[in-house]
């Protein structure tokens, strides 16, 4: 199906009545990439029980966002058709300037930035079934030199090089770059921030290579620590001499293990979702009263300077701090985990305090010295029993009973 900026279709329908369809997971695919290009992953999300839905964009649709709001759409339109038949976890994958091309787009449309009314509503299904984001040489920071370069990447792949498709590739990037040269750093902001706003749909896994000319191994090691930071599940594999978007077909064990690993993952947290959602849906009727109480107290720590900070820009966001937050770099054979510590720890009851000693009616001891062991006789059978020396009178003990 044909958009404005692109166009969608599935990859695989043949035998889908009969088949089970565990998720969908939607590719978004490189810019100037072919149908047959994408086909390796077609089929491989089709051998592990998931529907492709393929997203190719195009050149121009970098630079207008208009086109590539209007793409998002579509997409999400198509999406919609399925979900309210049946709520499957969805997974979104991103390859090269994919994520600029549409991604960042669906997700600023499922925050509701780009969509008010009924249709927000119906979108907010789309997003509880989220469950997870892959990205394959990607994110890429979106800059007009970047752009330089991928056009010249493209004409190379497509013409023979020549200095005349040189010269007009050239020509093409200078025209861009003086028309377009005042909304790149806004747009970028705008693309960076929308990607981290999407740190709570589900976990991350991330193929880079550290050679990669077009998508910056820093760059994307920085994406994954910051998302770490924000307190998301982000796993990271790495390879040293891997080509760009060809990590598929250079370490296709690897590759096929970690996603395997990771879709079941996502399917664990949709899972998850809907049971928590369920038990919201029944509690939600006996919370109204509590809610209502609670919006002067929220109004109130809301209007404190303390709390008054608002995020300006992709590196400057203010999120609560996870005890799950998880990031993991995968470098072949090695592995390497960083947890971090948990923040909350669960409360516990002084066994020395008084309030101890109200429930339980006793003090557990500090030390037993001065303690008077005697036995004594009652009965005919002789027991053992612990006095304290010259031990007070505990009056709490003596109002225990009248208390409670």
């Amino acid at each position: 199906m044909w958009g404005e900026g692109g166009r969608f279709y599935w990859g695989r329908t043949e035998g889908e009545e009969q088949r089970e369809v565990k998720g969908i997971v939607v590719l978004f695919a490189w810019i100037s990439s072919q149908e047959s290009h994408l086909k390796p992953f077609i089929d491989l999300y089709w051998s592990l029980g998931w529907s492709p839905l393929v997203c190719h964009v195009d050149f121009l649709t970098l630079f207008f966002t208009d086109k590539a709001t209007s793409l998002a759409h579509g997409i999400l339109d198509e999406l919609l058709k399925v979900i309210k038949i049946r709520q499957l976890p969805i997974v979104l994958m991103s390859f090269s300037l994919g994520s600029k091309g549409c991604l960042y787009k669906v997700l600023q449309i499922l925050d509701g930035k780009w969509q008010k009314g009924l249709k927000l509503d119906e979108y907010q299904l789309i997003r509880e079934c989220i469950c997870g984001q892959i990205y394959d040489s990607s994110p890429v920071d979106f800059t007009a030199e970047l752009a330089t370069r991928f056009l010249h990447h493209t004409s190379q792949r497509l013409f023979s090089p020549t200095r005349i498709t040189s010269w007009m590739t050239k020509v093409v990037t200078s025209s861009l770059d003086a028309v377009f040269l005042s909304r790149f750093e806004a747009q970028r902001a705008e693309y960076w921030q929308s990607l981290y706003s999407s740190v709570s749909m589900g976990p991350f896994l991330i193929f880079c290579s550290e050679d990669d000319d077009l998508a910056s191994y820093q760059i994307i090691i920085n994406f994954s620590q910051h998302l770490n930071e924000l307190g998301g599940d982000v796993r990271l594999v790495k390879w040293s001499n891997s080509p760009h978007v060809g990590h598929y077909s250079h370490h296709q064990t690897d590759y096929r293990s970690n996603l395997v690993e990771f879709l079941g993952k996502a399917a664990t947290v949709f899972s998850q979702r809907r049971v928590f959602n369920g038990g919201t849906e029944n509690l939600r009727s006996s919370c109204d009263s509590m809610f209502e109480s609670s919006c002067s107290l929220h109004d109130a720590l809301s209007s404190s300077e303390s709390l008054r900070r608002v995020a300006i820009g992709p590196n400057d966001h203010f999120f609560p701090p996870s005890s799950s937050s998880k990031l993991e770099v995968k470098d072949g054979s090695s592995f390497h985990d960083e947890q971090k510590p948990n923040l909350f720890t669960s409360p516990s009851i002084n066994p020395h305090g008084y309030l101890s000693q109200i429930l339980f009616d006793v003090c557990v001891p500090k030390n037993v010295e001065g303690w008077d062991i005697k036995p004594i006789t009652s009965n005919g059978k002789q027991s053992t029993v612990s006095a304290r020396r010259r031990g007070p009178l505990n009056p709490i003990r003596c109002i225990r009973r009248s208390r409670l």
